[in-house]
């Protein structure tokens, strides 16, 4: 069982991240954001999968 979450964790977070990525760049493209509004779509949005990607970097490093 312990495997099986950690899998889930792992690529199927991963795998969310990714889809939601495409949807920022999604509706930066339909809104028609132009660079600058399509960087801070990504900067600002892309904040909390920063944090989580963060939290499984650090975990790796310090063995937890």
């Amino acid at each position: 069982e312990e495997q099986v979450a950690e899998f889930g964790m792992t690529f199927g977070v991963g795998g969310f991240i990714l889809f939601m990525l495409f949807i920022i760049f999604d509706l930066a493209r339909k809104s028609k954001a132009g660079k600058l509004g399509t960087f801070v779509l990504f900067f600002v949005l892309s904040f909390g999968m920063l944090g989580f990607i963060a939290k499984a970097v650090i975990q790796k490093i310090r063995g937890l």
